[in-house]
């Protein structure tokens, strides 16, 4: 018997390999063969076959085991992606060495024997491995799939006997964007590892949940948002986070557009040009169009002009420099982890130790830094000041010092995003032990360029590593020898010394003993003695109760003892060591921890105000400056915690108990971190346990929605509307025995009714804390309403983001 003509997988003749047809088992068929093979290959040159019938299977080692598009300008079937090793994907037909635009199982390849994708009896493609294990398979199970069909647009489809499409390789996209393809919310690009790699990178392009199209670094330690530029606010970067959808595509004439305002064209922008919108493994995005008569791509357009502002790029430790392409280097005291593979970034060759006999000195980068991951940032201050405070924290492993006059100073905690460029007017001093031997001139351990995206390397190939190639230096000079370090460590332990001889004011001297301190692990029986057993309460909350404490060098601390659900001393000591990095000036400094059997307790500074909700709902209230401080203070805290910090914090529970005051009423965030190591140990994906306080807590809680930071800015709005009105509107109310309503929701709807019928200026009176007497900025309680109302949004896209928050706030701080 034949084969069925549409089970034949035919491809245009230019292919290697002809097409085999089964012998007919039967004699007597052998006539009737002959006979019919003129016309059979008649119809093979004048139609090609595009698409694979429900019961039919592409096998592996069938070399003519193809779906071709009609066109004939893509190709489906088994890719060789390794050694035996084989993906199912997508190709330009003529393009050189097959360019791939889509692969179904990028990170699981199967064998290159016995491995073969069939469309089902029951409407489902599946692609199985050789042990008949599934490594990919579609979503199609139970339907009535009759057909998988390639277009020529290069999308692969399932369709039912109407013609309907019931799955396509378009919403399942790669690394690659083709013409008319879209790109919408729950759809990302994915870079791959590396260079000739097919398997999943670390580089996403995707709609952040500000609406905005964003390149960001998501690897195994950090994750970083690179495009737009972090540096300028949404609208200055010319997008907008002000739209109802999220969607963007590549039209046919190399036209982009985005619904956040982002337009772009290819350089050779119009029709007859076969273009692809790729990330590449380097995270830069271009499109690339063909030329038809070589087979080679070029670049039409990229995102990131200067391939060092690509975060992640070098990994950790890593410098990226101009060489004069952009090659990855590692610094002085450093050496990479894996050549072939920079995203591991470099490793030092020297153990840190936070032991004071430990000798330190500090190792000059000209016009060099380190993205982000500040410890702290202080201007204006001297150099000297600002080497003291690296050198006095153990968490300090570099600090840049600006050259512009202006005194900026950023101790950084981690070194991530590093890059060296003569237009940066700045220097990084690399912290390094006394005895790490440093030559006065050093090369680069430079590796390949990482600009070229689309060279042709074969795989495993040692070419990339090429250390013949002309070297850039680095040139710097020692800041300090180690006898003039050691010399200055004891004349600032003198001067410490002298200054609180003398009677330094108690908040002068705190700050040298936070200075001088380092997290810590403390012991069950310190804390115990530092609590005089657990006796001074200062409050409790979900998580657990707080107790105050002195120390043995006489520091005030607030202990807090966790509930049975922290547990896991492991997991719990590598989240709080992570917790304990972060710090900044609007969040409660943790200072240790303890873990001693079942028992958790977190050790944090002492604030002496007490928190937000005793000056806002009691009788000693808040006056108005100090409440704008506090909204703003809290808005940094948490923009901070969202956009900046090593790991990106959701706290989870922000109410006016979890915000205290220090001395002069500026706003310290408590209790961050404590969502992410109560999620430890737990069965489940993160954050999937109800958190928060009723009245604060966002609705996608109750919705059972996945939870993202969106929920801190639904708490913010609550927190910031009661300040501004003076009362808990997250409290419940019965009227005239009507159901249960929230004071919230009163308070809403009375706004909204008022911002329509009435002009600002007189609504506001009305709504504004009345114990106030009047006394407040207008222009600063209209903002401080129309962000709350905006942050409480039921709809999350379409609430702030903290960063979003923090930037209107601080527009109107003077007003």
């Amino acid at each position: 018997m034949f084969p069925k003509p549409s089970s034949l997988l035919l491809i245009p003749s230019t292919m290697k390999n002809p097409i085999h047809l089964a012998t007919p088992p039967l004699p007597c068929s052998i006539i009737v063969y002959f006979l019919i093979l003129p016309s059979l290959f008649t119809h093979t040159n004048s139609k090609i076959q595009n698409h694979l019938e429900r019961g039919s299977s592409l096998y592996v080692e069938d070399d003519s085991a193809f779906l071709i598009s009609p066109d004939t300008s893509f190709t489906c079937g088994f890719h060789e992606i390794g050694k035996n090793a084989y993906g199912f994907g997508i190709w330009f037909t003529h393009s050189k060495n097959r360019t791939v635009v889509w692969m179904a199982n990028r990170d699981r390849p199967v064998n290159g024997k016995g491995s073969k994708i069939s469309l089902l009896g029951d409407g489902a493609m599946v692609l199985t491995d050789v042990d008949r294990s599934i490594a990919w398979e579609t979503n199609t199970s139970n339907t009535d799939v009759v057909s998988a069909e390639l277009l020529n647009s290069g999308n692969l489809v399932l369709k039912n006997p109407q013609g309907k499409i019931l799955w396509q390789s378009f919403d399942l996209p790669t690394d690659t964007l083709l013409p008319s393809q879209t790109l919408t919310k729950g759809k990302k690009l994915l870079s791959g590892l590396r260079n000739g790699s097919f398997a999943s990178g670390y580089f996403n392009l995707y709609f952040g949940s500000d609406n905005v199209l964003r390149l960001i670094y998501d690897g195994p330690e950090i994750s970083s948002s690179y495009w737009p530029n972090p540096d300028l606010d949404v609208y200055t970067a010319g997008r907008t986070n002000y739209n109802s959808s999220r969607f963007a595509f590549l039209d046919d004439m190399g036209r982009f557009y985005s619904s956040d305002r982002l337009q772009f064209n290819a350089s050779d922008m119009g029709f007859g040009v076969k273009r692809r919108l790729k990330l590449d493994y380097d995270g830069n995005m271009r499109i690339y169009s063909l030329n038809n008569l070589t087979g080679e791509w070029s670049i039409s357009w990229v995102a990131v002009t200067q391939q060092c502002n690509v975060h992640g790029l070098c990994g950790r430790n890593g410098v990226c420099v101009y060489a004069p392409e952009a090659t990855c280097s590692c610094p002085p005291g450093y050496e990479v982890i894996d050549p072939r593979d920079w995203n591991q970034g470099c490793k030092p060759k020297f153990n840190r130790s936070c032991s004071d006999s430990q000798e330190v000195k500090f190792v000059e980068l000209l016009n060099t830094d380190f993205y982000g991951f500040d410890l702290n940032f202080t201007r204006p201050i001297s150099f000297n000041a600002c080497r003291d405070i690296c050198l006095m924290d153990c968490h300090c492993e570099a600090f840049n010092y600006r050259i512009t006059g202006e005194g900026f100073c950023f101790a950084k905690s981690a070194l991530f995003n590093g890059f060296h460029t003569t237009n940066f007017p700045g220097r990084i001093y690399l912290k390094l032990p006394g005895n790490v031997k440093v030559p006065e001139q050093i090369f680069f351990n430079r590796s390949n360029s990482i600009c070229s995206a689309e060279a042709e390397v074969e795989v495993g190939s040692t070419s990339l590593y090429d250390t013949k190639e002309k070297r850039a230096r680095w040139v710097y000079l020692y800041s300090f020898a180690t006898a003039i370090g050691v010399v200055e460590i004891l004349f600032f332990a003198i001067g410490w010394l002298f200054f609180r001889s003398h009677g330094l004011p108690d908040t002068v001297e705190a700050g040298y003993r936070m200075i001088s301190s380092q997290f810590r692990r403390f012991s069950y029986g310190e804390l115990k003695k530092a609590t005089k057993k657990f006796t001074e309460e200062l409050g409790r909350g979900s998580s657990g109760v707080v107790y105050k404490g002195v120390l043995t060098d006489e520091r005030a601390v607030a202990v807090k003892r966790l509930g049975d659900a922290f547990q896991g001393e492991g997991e719990f000591w590598a989240e709080v060591s992570t917790i304990g990095k972060i710090n900044h000036m609007n969040l409660v400094r943790m200072w240790g921890f303890c873990s001693e059997g079942r028992r958790r307790l977190l050790v944090y500074e002492y604030v002496e105000n007490s928190s937000l909700d005793k000056h806002l709902f009691a009788e000693n209230f808040l006056q108005w400056k100090e409440r704008f401080k506090v909204a703003i203070g809290t808005a940094k805290a948490l923009a901070y915690l969202h956009h900046e910090c090593l790991e990106w914090v959701i706290h989870c529970d922000v109410k006016p108990e979890n915000i205290l005051l220090d001395t002069d009423f500026e706003p310290k965030v408590a209790d961050f971190g404590l969502a992410k190591l109560a999620q430890r140990g737990s069965p489940g994906p993160a954050l999937t346990r109800v958190r928060g306080t009723k009245g604060y807590m966002a609705p996608e809680w109750a919705l059972n929605l996945p939870i993202t930071a969106k929920v801190d800015v639904y708490s913010y709005g609550v927190v910031i509307l009661e300040m501004v009105r003076g009362i808990r509107l997250s409290n419940w109310v019965v009227e005239d025995d009507k159901e249960e309503e929230a004071e919230l929701t009163r308070f809403v709807r009375a706004v909204k009714t008022k911002n329509q019928n009435e002009e600002e200026s007189s609504w506001l009176e009305e709504v504004v804390d009345p114990r106030l007497g009047g006394q407040f900025s207008k222009s600063q309680a209209a903002t401080l309403v129309r962000v709350g109302l905006s942050c409480i949004e039921e709809d999350r896209n379409k609430r702030l983001t903290m960063d979003s928050v923090v930037q209107l706030l601080v527009e109107c701080e003077d007003a």
